[in-house]
């Protein structure tokens, strides 16, 4: 305890000061961290206060190296030899090397937590054509009480022309709960619409595709197409904004599935394959061989395959491939899709607040190379505190139903795919009929399926 080693001295009164501060200083910050939780991570996401925080570190290291050295020149032995003053002076540098390593670790996290929060989130300076105004900064969840966030797997990268999603996912997630729906949309569909209100409606009104083509396949106008082909057709046509693509897909995805999407996260595949490794890898259970590679229009087959198994320990370039993997298997889109689904399970689990802070710097090192997204730097707190929630929630799976509204993706049924998620969202109970015995002569309409599949059982080991 610094100051102790002043009263054993003599040192009555600098040492009933220095350990009095110290002992003020811990209980404030037990205080603190108990009883403000939500201050201290506002302040963890405050790039400038991160900066006197550093500052305040370095101050504190040096304040101890000074009490430690001062400490043992008071209480050594006037009379004791070479070997004795060497072996104390080696104990005491090692101590003060260890609070200057210690020092310098938490100011290397410090300074990573600064650049992920610069360089990712936005800030008042950003540009967006669909982010939502909140009037409550404090309590957004007030105004959003079901935050709706478009997931987007880009595989922008080296090689590649243009981006394209292959990936375009929906959390829905209840703010008070934490409770998530996962709503993936396939990559192939066309027709996407837009609302009456949106400006590409006029140029688009019957979704996004080609008329005088007829109903053929256009992969030009493709969902996983319009991140880069709209921007290009109709460059600015939402307002100002750092991410036109993301911007028009949250207006079409959300018209297609009856939502009102707030915010997106980018994810850039090539980044997430690094950000599993800084994880230390993830663990899934994998019901059938997921191809390695692999090419089904150029007819190229995969390098090798992920074998079945439980509890499978995959790294960040496994990891990558099972969550993309479709070369000849069955339903291949929709197969993707639901391993997608046990991808994000997988990285939530292993998200540990111990094995986050062990590895804290190579995971924001990744995550700036990873994401995009229009989420602002004032409501990360609140943010943070959501995502606490959802990690202990139930998190489920909203089934479109392929078999009825989208057999292909040449001109899905969007009116029945909205019916759906509403019912999954805000399911409806039906009121008990009478019972009867004359007939009705009345034909019961067809209700869509508002099931959702728990990831639980539905990443559960299951060999196929």
């Amino acid at each position: 305890m610094p100051g102790t080693a002043y009263l054993v001295a003599g040192r009555t009164r600098l040492g009933v000061f220095v350990t009095g501060v110290t002992v003020t200083l811990l209980g404030t910050a037990a205080y603190v961290g108990l009883t403000r939780r939500d201050d201290v991570i506002k302040w963890a996401l405050d790039p400038n206060l991160l900066l006197w925080i550093i500052a305040g570190l370095a101050v504190v290291a040096l304040l101890w190296v000074t009490i430690v050295v001062t400490s043992y020149k008071m209480l050594r032995p006037l009379g004791s030899g070479l070997g004795a003053r060497l072996g104390g002076s080696f104990v005491i540098g090692l101590v003060c090397c260890t609070i200057a390593s210690g020092t310098a670790l938490g100011a290397q996290n410090l300074l990573a937590q600064r650049d992920l929060v610069t360089h990712v989130f936005a800030d008042g300076n950003s540009k967006s054509a669909t982010r939502p105004t909140i009037a409550n900064k404090k309590d957004p969840w007030a105004q959003l009480p079901r935050l709706n966030l478009l997931l987007l797997g880009a595989d922008d990268g080296a090689g590649r022309q243009g981006t394209r999603t292959d990936t375009v996912m929906v959390a829905s997630i209840d703010t008070r709960t934490g409770d998530t729906k996962l709503i993936s949309l396939t990559r192939n569909f066309m027709r996407m619409p837009f609302p009456k209100d949106s400006p590409l409606h006029k140029f688009y009104p019957t979704g996004f595709w080609d008329p005088q083509k007829g109903d053929v396949e256009q992969d030009a106008f493709y969902l996983d197409a319009m991140y880069r082909n709209i921007p290009k057709l109709h460059d600015g046509i939402l307002g100002p904004s750092d991410n036109q693509g993301a911007d028009i897909l949250k207006v079409s995805v959300g018209e297609a599935l009856g939502l009102k999407l707030h915010y997106y996260l980018q994810i850039n595949l090539s980044g997430f394959e690094q950000m599993v490794e800084a994880l230390g890898g993830i663990t899934v259970n994998i019901n059938y061989p997921v191809p390695v590679g692999g090419d089904d229009d150029k007819h190229i087959p995969p390098g090798r395959y992920l074998k079945p198994g439980p509890n499978r320990h995959l790294n960040g370039f496994d990891a990558l491939w099972f969550a993309r993997g479709r070369y000849q298997v069955p339903g291949a889109d929709l197969a993707r899709q639901a391993r997608q689904h046990c991808t994000i399970k997988a990285l939530v689990e292993r998200a540990t607040p111990q094995n986050v802070l062990a590895n804290y710097q190579s995971i924001a090192k990744a995550g700036e190379k990873l994401i995009r997204t229009d989420i602002p730097q004032n409501l990360l707190p609140q943010f943070v505190g959501l995502g606490q929630r959802v990690k202990s929630a139930k998190i489920s799976n909203v089934d479109l139903d392929k078999k009825k509204n989208f057999p292909n993706g040449r001109n899905p049924n969007y009116a029945a795919m909205r019916e759906i998620v509403a019912n999954a969202l805000a399911p409806k109970t039906k009121p008990v009929a009478k019972a009867t015995n004359k007939p009705t002569g009345k034909v019961t309409p067809h209700q869509p399926s508002t099931e959702t599949g728990d990831l639980e059982s539905s990443c559960a080991y299951d060999p196929q």
